[in-house]
């Protein structure tokens, strides 16, 4: 039989009728005779809610506090579920990160885990118990309490599968799997049987919000299989595993748009050596992160470079960027707010021509007006205005075949 890593989001444990019903889950794939370690999430809302009590003390609340009270929310549901698995019968056990030994980084509120020790969850496997771990936590090297970011149970399930060999990761969530498009937004997205590391990784980065990025970057390095599943239905979800042969058939495999981007541009700055680093260096050192970067050359030996960054750290950013303008003597700097990233993703994409004229020939039928491009090799992104994204994603989901019946797909 196999050892199994699940983990179960918010909205699967969000109260204790749906706690007994994951239970119930957990017990049908213990009895086929597997190894069963389980990764929970808090119930749905107490992170929020939790975020809120500090926030009503303090608009800038102490970080390494803020990983004390937020852990407290994964505390709660991992002791609930061992205490109705035990009332089922079965022998749980339940573990916080650092009873699990997941060593992280210092950095508060976003750590990285660095390093799992899982002798003490081998232990408890021998011995045929449940185990149920808290996920999004850790412990650093000075002891304290830790926590991953958003999403971080995700990356924590990942971890924990690749620490003690797992065969299978299976992530239960509120959807029934990975699909081509947002299916809330489009109506014609179907589910993928399948999606390698890569497609996953990208999607991931550009909008996708069914798998945390950190863990599919755990599990392309580390080869662990991941099927994304609901946590609804009995229903085979989609794998997340190799590039297999099989995935070669369609150029694109999927279609994302992100909404929380916004669209920085500094003015005639010097085309000379040395320059970019003045402009990023300041926004790296204040942990703003650069997406998509266009440098635009001009005859009179000036530049205009654009750069798009997360709509978070937009007034941040464009407050630093004044300053490094008035340093480099640029010009002016222009700023936009209302901008969304459309992205086409697929490993055919490498073996197939004609994607980007495609896509570019797509939206201008639309009169859908580009302002930058990204590639990849498995990557074509477009910014275009907020209020186009969702038309966008619609109309190249129907220009790539996305929304076409799969048999016909494979004729």
């Amino acid at each position: 039989m196999a050892l199994i890593v699940q983990k179960y989001g918010g909205t699967s444990v969000a109260d204790v009728n749906r706690i007994k019903n994951v239970a119930k889950h957990i017990a049908k794939t213990y009895d086929k005779g597997n190894d069963v370690v389980v990764v929970l999430s808090a119930m749905a809302g107490v992170t929020d809610n939790l975020l809120k009590q500090a926030n009503e003390i303090t608009n800038i609340p102490e970080k390494r506090e803020l990983d004390v009270l937020l852990s407290t929310g994964e505390q709660t549901t991992v002791a609930l579920m061992a205490i109705m698995l035990n009332s089922m019968n079965y022998t749980a056990k339940s573990l916080l990160g650092f009873q699990a030994e997941i060593i992280t980084n210092r950095d508060s509120c976003n750590a990285r885990i660095k390093n799992i020790n899982a002798d003490r969850i081998n232990e408890f496997i021998k011995k045929r118990y449940i185990v149920i771990i808290a996920g999004f936590q850790g412990i650093d090297i000075k002891k304290d309490i830790t926590t991953l970011g958003r999403g971080g149970s995700d990356t924590s399930a990942v971890a924990i599968a690749a620490a003690i060999n797992a065969d299978m990761c299976e992530i239960y969530t509120d959807v029934n799997g990975i699909y081509t498009a947002d299916p809330n937004i489009c109506e014609k997205a179907r589910k993928l049987d399948e999606i390698s590391y890569d497609e996953m990784l990208e999607m991931s980065s550009l909008g996708a919000k069914v798998l945390q990025i950190r863990s599919v970057e755990f599990a392309k390095k580390y080869q662990v299989p991941v099927h994304v599943r609901s946590s609804f239905n009995m229903e085979e979800g989609t794998l997340v595993v190799n590039e297999n042969q099989n995935m070669e058939k369609l150029s694109v495999s999927g279609i994302t748009c992100n909404k929380n981007e916004a669209r920085i541009t500094l003015k005639k700055v010097p085309d000379a050596p040395g320059f970019a680093a003045k402009v990023f260096t300041p926004l790296a050192d204040a942990g703003i992160l650069v997406d998509m970067i266009i440098q635009n050359t001009r005859s009179s030996g000036k530049t205009d470079l654009t750069f798009t960054v997360a709509r978070s750290d937009f007034e941040k950013a464009v407050s630093i960027s004044n300053t490094v303008a008035k340093e480099l003597n640029a010009s002016e700097v222009l700023t936009a707010k209302h901008i969304a990233k459309v992205s086409v993703t697929g490993v055919g994409m490498k073996s197939h021509s004609g994607v980007a004229s495609k896509m570019f020939s797509t939206l201008a039928k639309e009169n859908i007006n580009i302002r930058l491009i990204s590639t990849s090799e498995i990557r074509i992104s477009c910014v275009i205005e907020e209020k186009y994204a969702e038309l966008a994603l619609r109309v190249l989901h129907t220009a790539f075949g996305l929304d076409k019946d799969k048999d016909k797909d494979a004729d």
